[in-house]
């Protein structure tokens, strides 16, 4: 089965290609009536030119015949020309005309007497006369008092010496072409209702309707196929986001669409790409939701046994240490639930949180020096070397920031030895802001670099207090970052005989 496609298939925008098949049967309608308007004017043209020759003939012929012979030669100039010749004195009477020996050689029609397809195709003539702006034409009229003065253009060529040629419209709007020569001091008039003229503009109209309905025909299977291409991926993407809302299956395949690049093809893939980052949410929540039971169930189980101690147990001092246990068991619980919450809503607020220029010198300088009274530092030594002022600007949520630096700072402190210095800078490097925290520790294996930011992991110094410590502190400074496009890692300390390196990179803000 071949399955190739045009080549511009879902290369094109769909606007383009809505407005090419739109714009298809009316550039071809506008084709089609200049072409016949300038085919009538044409054939319009030519026949004037033919009656003209023929009123300078008959001029021509008139003048060198002698006058008692010119009525029979008017009658054979009427019978080989078909039109009707009258010829005008000198003081603008009616000297001769050819139908007073050989007949009316064409007849005006009445239109009240034809059939009703005729009222059509003069119906047609007005509206397309209209659609081309077309100058309205006379009516042609036999004069009751027929003299010279009555036809404008017998008027005009005796003034001028020269032929005249007018066209007018008889009653059934076929046109009346007349044309006037001079003879001395008299004037030729010919005048022919050619019927012919009309059948060849009908024809030709004709002829144009039926391309347009080929071309209206083409423009509706354009249009289906266009539809097709639309309507066909539309319906594919919506059964695959229908079976994402219902979550039956595990993972819902998303057609992308790689051979498209038009709007439906960038549809295909953000819908793809929405689903599989909501797949990855979802199981991110469903990981989490299990890590979180798992943590409670310790700090849970330990609290239990404490308490039904409590009631077995009647030595003072094993009372003492059960209660001791108990209140280390809440306060662990209450920290825990504390940091999951604060876990749970980091990506959310992320979302939601519109960033500003924060200059993180002093924001920094105020978190060391709410460090130097906190209990948990201890004797740790904490040295921040401050930028300089604005050097160090970047967009973000400042309160998220602090938490971030902060979870950090607080595990490099829990890492240091007795008396250790905790070291923090902050640089401008190219187009991102830099913030180095460096600690005395044991540094971290290059194994469990990339594991210490996971949910729950806690692997902690065995002099540290039972619970301060959630293993989520890294975890949530990671998802900061990152929410603010930067990046953070750990490496071991070039400049000391141990420690670790924590490494934050976020882009640089302008700076007006």
């Amino acid at each position: 089965m071949n399955n190739r496609r045009p080549i511009w298939f879902g290369q094109l925008p769909l606007t383009r290609r809505i407005l090419a098949v739109n714009l298809l049967t009316i550039v071809l309608l506008a084709l089609g009536v200049l072409y016949l308007d300038a085919f009538r004017n044409q054939l319009s043209e030519e026949r004037l030119n033919l009656i003209s020759r023929e009123a300078g003939m008959v001029a021509g012929v008139l003048a060198a015949t002698p006058e008692q012979a010119q009525d029979s030669v008017l009658t054979s100039l009427a019978r080989s020309t078909g039109s009707r010749i009258r010829v005008y004195g000198p003081d603008g009477s009616l000297q001769a005309d050819s139908w007073n020996v050989t007949g009316p050689t064409y007849t005006l029609r009445d239109p009240t007497l034809q059939k009703w397809n005729k009222d059509a195709a003069r119906a047609l003539d007005r509206g397309f006369n209209a659609l081309v702006g077309a100058s309205p034409l006379d009516d042609f009229i036999e004069p009751t008092n027929d003299r010279v003065e009555v036809w404008s253009e017998a008027v005009h060529a005796r003034e001028t010496k020269q032929a005249v040629t007018k066209v007018r419209n008889a009653p059934d709007l076929t046109p009346v072409f007349s044309a006037a020569a001079p003879v001395g001091d008299r004037t030729v008039l010919l005048t022919t209702n050619d019927r012919d003229f009309t059948r060849i503009v009908r024809s030709q109209r004709r002829s144009l309707f039926a391309a347009m309905a080929f071309a209206t025909l083409l423009s509706v299977l354009l249009s289906l196929f266009l539809a097709r291409t639309i309507v066909r991926p539309l319906r594919r993407l919506a059964l695959a986001a229908h079976r994402v809302r219902l979550g039956r299956a595990r993972e819902v395949k998303v057609p992308r669409l790689p051979s498209r690049i038009d709007e439906i093809g960038l549809l295909a893939r953000a819908v793809s790409d929405m689903s599989q980052s909501l797949r990855h949410r979802m199981d991110n929540i469903e990981h989490f939701a299990a890590d979180v039971t798992h943590e409670l169930k310790n700090p849970l189980a330990s609290l239990r046994s404490a308490l039904d101690g409590l009631e077995r147990v009647d030595d003072p001092e094993l009372k003492a240490k059960l209660l001791m246990v108990a209140k280390d068991d809440v306060v662990r619980l209450d920290r825990l639930i504390g940091d999951i919450s604060e876990a749970a809503r980091t990506d959310a607020e992320l979302a939601r949180a519109r960033f500003e220029p924060v200059d993180l010198g002093p924001v920094i300088e105020q978190l060391v020096n709410s460090w130097e009274h906190r209990r948990e530092k201890g004797d740790a030594r904490i040295a921040f070397a401050r930028p300089r002022k604005s050097s160090a600007v970047v967009l973000g949520d400042v309160n998220r920031l602090v938490r971030a630096i902060d979870n950090i700072i607080d595990n490099a402190i829990s890492f240091s030895p007795p008396g250790g210095l905790v070291e923090i800078a902050a640089t401008h490097v190219g187009d991102e802001i830099r913030i180095r925290i460096d600690d005395e520790g044991p540094g971290v294996p290059e194994d469990a670099r990339e594991a210490i930011f996971n949910r729950f992991h806690s692997v902690r110094p065995e002099e540290e207090h039972f619970g301060r410590h959630t293993g989520l502190g890294l975890a949530i400074a990671r998802a900061i970052v990152e929410g603010h496009d930067g990046e953070i890692d750990v490496q071991d300390r070039d400049d000391a005989p141990s420690g670790a390196r924590f490494t934050i990179r976020l882009p640089a803000a302008e700076v007006e």
